[in-house]
């Protein structure tokens, strides 16, 4: 069944016939799609549309499960490859404009990191308090509803999602159709090995380097680097990534201080330094640690006991400290006004040199865009605190789970048909092959380690370099600017092969009438003509109209069709298409190699892709 709170908000924001017309199912499986062309729509989900996506929203669930199984899928933009790559975020309140937000984050995310891959999210509306038992089976039917998507979509863990859970997706809908698997299917376990802990620590350390650069700002100009025995760090959000924050932090840079921590019981707070290994340990048996450690450690000594402890969690951006790292997952921990319900406003944070977020805190909506520049135009402009934007540099989850996809599974390492949804079988099959999948996830984990260490590095390299030529520029427009460079390269790299669709062939000798019912079955304008399976022509709608109304009802196909057919190779690049397309004034081409039809590219697929306008302004 639908979720209630889902089935409301449905209701609420969406004329009856948009239901009745747009709704599709599937044994029981529903779907409402949208595309960025549906802009009315999806503004009434609160979600704005623009030239990057989203290429594809989509409410689903199931109507026959016994169970509330449904949520929200929305893949953002595919410029940079498919399929695109997101976690699954699992929270009862869980909205569209949500997904969407983390969308773009996962396409500009993405992008910077240089990866193959689109952007893309889903949210599964369900309450985290599950029984183990209804967790997995929402998890099942969840990865049947999204099955449906696997070609431009693969999912990871994120926010009430685990790596077993995307073992549970793989085991449904097969071995490629989800990253971040447990290793005994070769995967890289994010979670486990805190791989976007890694990146952040990564880029700590590279600021530390380079931050004297931004000296030439007025702001930056008294700029102290403190002594690495001297740095002073707070985590906001000691949960995956941020307790896997503290454990990196103290295998690469030991000598470095963790003086405060927060999670949702409260806040921790040592100007020498906490137990970061205590602490640590204490989040792997509870999850929660800083109420737990209060009664453990300090409740028996009392004011004598030299560790700080608040059940007001946001209390600890009140304090000074070199860096801070926003690691819990919300959106807005500094804000200017308390209308934006940050975590603290900017005139009571603490006194700060830099930031580098571990939280996903980008969002394309217009206001909460406003909100983050009001807010680096007094924290960094002002103050002169340093912002390490978050897809810049939390992008090790993944980094390491496209190494799934960048280092392929071998053919007789895919799940055999007959076993997938069998977990038994599944299992059993896993075993008869664990040395071989234990040497992929070996091989993976080494690759992602690498490619994560050169690409963050990088960006903090090219983000500082773009801040400092530019006084006016802020972090999270200089941070825009690297990920949408990123995505205009690979656009502008593209070829017909890349971005072509099918084309509906017929055979020479059919007539009129069997062209027309293949053109209303297809839902196309254009039919390529074939003989002994090579192009000898195309017919498009006008040409069957014309015909019809010269009476030539019975003709065959090669009496009316278009014999010099204009053609695009493969390797054609966006700007050659363009050029064929404007010098023909044609807005369709079949793509063909060697007469041989592999498909088509048309005005359209140019046209939704906003590296046009780019291409036309250079």
């Amino acid at each position: 069944m639908i979720p209630k709170k889902m089935e409301t908000f449905i209701k609420e924001r969406l004329p009856e016939a948009t239901l009745k017309n747009r709704l599709k199912k599937d044994n029981g499986h529903c779907y409402l799609e949208f595309s960025n062309a549906d802009e009315h729509l999806l503004s009434r989900l609160r979600i704005v549309a623009d030239k990057l996506g989203p290429h594809l929203v989509a409410l689903i669930w199931d109507e026959e499960s016994p169970l509330e199984i449904g949520g929200y899928l929305v893949v953002d933009n595919l410029s940079m490859g498919k399929p695109s790559m997101g976690g699954i975020r699992m929270l009862p309140d869980i909205l569209p404009s949500d997904i969407h937000n983390l969308a773009r984050g996962m396409t500009l995310k993405n992008a910077a990191a240089n990866l193959p891959y689109g952007g893309g999210k889903a949210g599964i509306v369900a309450d985290r308090d599950l029984s183990p038992e209804d967790h997995n089976d929402v998890i099942r039917g969840f990865a049947r509803l999204i099955n449906r998507y696997k070609d431009i979509y693969v999912p990871g863990p994120d926010v009430g999602t685990k790596d077993a859970d995307m073992k549970t997706i793989a085991i449904e809908n097969g071995l490629d159709s989800a990253v971040s698997k447990p290793a005994d299917m070769g995967g890289n376990r994010i979670d486990e090995l805190g791989a976007a802990a890694g990146g952040v620590v990564i880029a700590l350390q590279t600021l530390l380097e380079i931050l004297p650069r931004l000296r030439v700002l007025s702001q930056f100009a008294n700029l102290e680097i403190p002594e690495i025995d001297d740095l002073k760090i707070l985590i906001q959000g000691f949960g995956a990534v941020g307790a896997h924050v503290a454990r990196i932090l103290k295998e690469r840079i030991p000598e470095a201080k963790v003086i405060g921590i927060s999670d949702l019981e409260g806040y921790l707070y040592n100007e020498s330094g906490l137990p970061t290994d205590d602490l640590f340990r204490l989040w792997q048996e509870n999850r929660l640690v800083t109420n737990n450690y209060f009664l453990k450690n300090i409740l028996s000594e009392g004011y004598k006991h030299p560790t700080k402890f608040s059940t007001n969690r946001n209390n600890l951006l009140l304090e000074n400290a070199f860096c801070l790292i926003p690691a819990a997952p919300i959106f807005n921990y500094l804000g200017v006004r308390l209308s934006e319900s940050p975590s603290t406003t900017v005139d009571r944070m603490g006194k700060w040199s830099l930031i580098v977020e571990g939280a996903n805190t980008y969002s394309p909506d217009p206001n909460r865009k406003a909100a983050r520049t009001r807010m680096e135009q007094i924290v960094y402009r002002e103050r002169g605190v340093m912002i390490a934007n978050d897809y810049l540099v939390n992008s090790g989850g993944v980094i390491f789970a496209a190494q799934e996809h960048i280092i392929k599974s071998p053919e007789h390492l895919q799940i055999p048909k007959e076993k997938l949804g069998d977990r038994k079988k599944v299992d059993k099959w896993l075993k008869d092959h664990s040395e071989e999948f234990t040497e992929l996830s070996k091989q993976r984990l080494v690759a992602g380690e690498e490619y994560r260490e050169d690409v963050i590095h990088h960006n903090m390299i090219e983000l500082v370099n773009m801040l400092a030529a530019n006084p006016d520029m802020l972090p999270s427009t200089a941070a825009e600017r690297i990920s949408l460079q990123r995505l205009t390269d690979k656009e502008s790299e593209r070829t017909a092969k890349d971005i072509m669709i099918s084309i509906p062939t017929i055979d020479v000798n059919s007539n009129i009438q069997e062209a027309a019912e293949l053109m209303i079955k297809e839902n196309s304008g254009i039919i390529a003509v074939l003989s002994e399976d090579k192009l000898v022509g195309v017919v498009t709608d006008w040409d069957i109209t014309a015909a019809v109304a010269s009476n030539s009802y019975d003709a065959i196909l090669e009496r009316i069709m278009t014999k010099n057919v204009i053609t695009a190779s493969p390797d054609f690049s966006i700007v050659d298409i363009v050029r064929e397309l404007e010098q023909y004034q044609i807005s369709a081409m079949p793509v063909v190699e060697e007469g041989k039809v592999l498909g088509m590219v048309n005005a359209d697929l140019i046209a939704q892709s906003y590296i046009l306008e780019y291409l036309q302004t250079h």
